[in-house]
């Protein structure tokens, strides 16, 4: 019979393993100050002792509260610092799961639903929402500093490796809403068991004779960092807390230089602001010349950027990966031209299905190279569960690739309306716009939603005859806020700024069917949309 890996059973075998050397580097700065002025080290020992602290006081406050073992507990923290790590997996050794909320969905009405369908029995907040959540009709608690918790010196029951494929282990989120909510994303044993042999291939070092350290990709309440966290654990590597995800160039040459970072995890729109400015400071682009690797993930890069970094010898690899499955396909690497090619992670099972010529068509996709769409296959270990499967019990990502070469494959976007913002969270551009539609129907001929890599969405319209610009911008801000508050911030349209008014029929638009192009529109309109973020920041 199977046994499951978790990533408790990973904690225990490393701090077994690697006891002293660091699995965490923080910052400490002064009150006044942002500066960074040293970067303390947490041993893989230490780290294992403090889940277990904290797990001991969970487990005494839940059991007070009357939650019975092996519940769904919410957990709504940023995922950004040591304190929700030790929330996360000290829920998680108390003996509950954990149902990970991201603070970028600021709605407790929608937090509280996601409870309810969940059947979660308690939840742990963050300080921003102690006032949000003093109504809710569950047991909600602090999520506070290991400092602030009472001592308990029971003897927690051992870790053990289920045989169980369906126990839950996890609840996570879409990163983007449908029907005005995310939804549930029910993580099992079968399921974590596979993370944890992808990412012990991802974060594979490039050098065995020393640790490898990383940094921090994004929150914890997200798949992707969870995913890299269990990755570095298993290889005794060090992930370094940085003072935010967009850190500046002059934070990442000072992690290089007092932290020994050698391989950076970063999202594609946050590494550029670090590839431009190399190309300006010599020293920067040293520092990244000598990295193992500089991975990134969610979105590709600017064909321009991709080029430079391989022109200026940057050791560039980028996985593709989903909230539902986790990472899935991994860049051969190297420095050849063909170093980003795709290609599935080993020891999973994936089906690259074409797409009829019709749908590539309207998607925008104009090319005679056959599109293929990712699918995860039933008998894949990380085939999600089973509610987010198709009818025919496989998951369909919506994903599409071109063959490039035999086995090797090129992201190519999606099959239907949904874009990814700066930080690869989801959002659907369609349900924006059905909704401006439905409410605006008489003061527009047109709309469409674009915001790929953004930090929001922007909405370009094509207004009714006589109508005055500036007034309907307002007016769609007014009419569909509604629809926006129940919505993560990344997916929320409610800046004016962000609404463009373009002539009658001048957006690009298909040959056949005569629908707008986003991916034209966005295209088109870069400079423009350029100015209009800066100008926000």
């Amino acid at each position: 019979m199977s046994t499951y890996q978790s990533h408790l059973t990973v904690l225990e075998h490393s701090a077994s393993s690697y006891p002293d050397a660091p699995v965490f580097r923080v910052p400490q700065s002064d009150s006044s100050t942002v500066q960074v002025h040293d970067w303390s080290s947490i041993s893989y020992c230490q780290f294992k002792d403090d889940v277990e602290f904290t797990a001991r006081y969970w487990r005494q406050v839940l059991k007070s509260d009357g939650v019975p073992e092996c519940s769904v507990v919410g957990l709504w923290v940023p995922g950004m610092t040591y304190r929700d790590v030790l929330n996360i997996y000290g829920l998680s050794r108390a003996g509950y799961v954990p149902q990970l909320f991201s603070i970028r969905l600021p709605n407790p009405e929608v937090v509280l639903e996601l409870l309810t369908k969940a059947d979660a029995k308690a939840l742990i907040y963050d300080s921003q929402f102690q006032s949000m959540t003093s109504s809710f009709p569950l047991p909600a608690h602090l999520a506070i500093e290991k400092g602030d918790m009472t001592s308990f010196t029971y003897d927690l029951p051992p870790i053990r490796s289920t045989s169980n494929p369906d126990k839950l282990v996890f609840i996570f989120h879409t990163s983007g809403s449908t029907s005005g909510s995310p939804k549930l994303v029910p993580c099992n044993s079968r399921w974590l068991d596979a993370m944890v042999a992808k990412a012990n291939v991802i974060s594979t070092p490039h050098d065995p004779r020393r640790q490898d350290v990383s940094v921090w990709l994004g929150s914890m309440c997200h798949i992707g960092q969870t995913f890299m966290f269990l990755g570095a654990l298993q290889h005794g590597s060090c992930t370094i807390q940085p003072t935010k995800i967009a850190f500046s160039s002059e934070e990442l040459i000072d992690m290089i230089h007092r932290c020994q970072l050698n391989r950076l995890n970063q999202f594609p729109t946050f590494l550029s602001v670090h590839l431009r400015n190399a190309r300006q400071n010599p020293k920067l682009l040293g520092y990244l010349q000598r990295l193992d690797e500089i991975f990134f993930s969610g979105l590709p890069l600017p064909q321009e950027e991709e080029d430079w970094a391989y022109k200026n010898g940057l050791n560039m690899k980028n996985t593709f990966g989903s909230t539902e499955c986790g990472a899935m396909l991994h860049a051969i690497g190297g420095k050849g031209r063909d170093a980003l090619l795709l290609r599935p992670i080993p020891g999973t099972s994936y089906a690259f299905v074409p797409i009829d010529a019709d749908t590539q068509s309207e998607s925008g996709h104009n090319t005679s190279a056959r599109m293929l769409e990712l699918v995860i296959l039933s008998s894949s270990g990380d085939c999600p569960h089973t509610s987010l499967r198709g009818n025919d019990g496989h998951f369909h990502t919506g994903d599409l690739f071109q063959e490039v070469m035999p086995g090797s494959y090129a992201f190519r976007g999606r099959n239907d309306d949904w874009i990814k913002s700066e930080n690869s969270l989801r959002c659907d551009t369609k349900a924006i716009e059905d909704n401006v539609r439905a409410t605006c129907g008489d003061l527009i001929e047109e709309c469409i939603v674009v915001g790929t890599g953004r930090p929001s969405p922007a909405l370009f319209v094509e207004p009714a005859p006589g109508v005055d610009h500036e007034k309907l911008k307002r007016d769609i801000i007014r009419k569909t806020r509604q629809f926006h508050v129940r919505r993560y911030l990344h997916e929320q349209i409610t800046n004016p700024n962000l609404v463009i008014i373009v002539p009658s029929k001048s957006l690009p638009r298909t040959a056949t069917k005569g629908n707008v192009r986003r991916k034209a529109v966005e295209d088109a309109y870069q400079a423009e949309l350029d100015r209009i973020y800066a100008s926000l920041r």
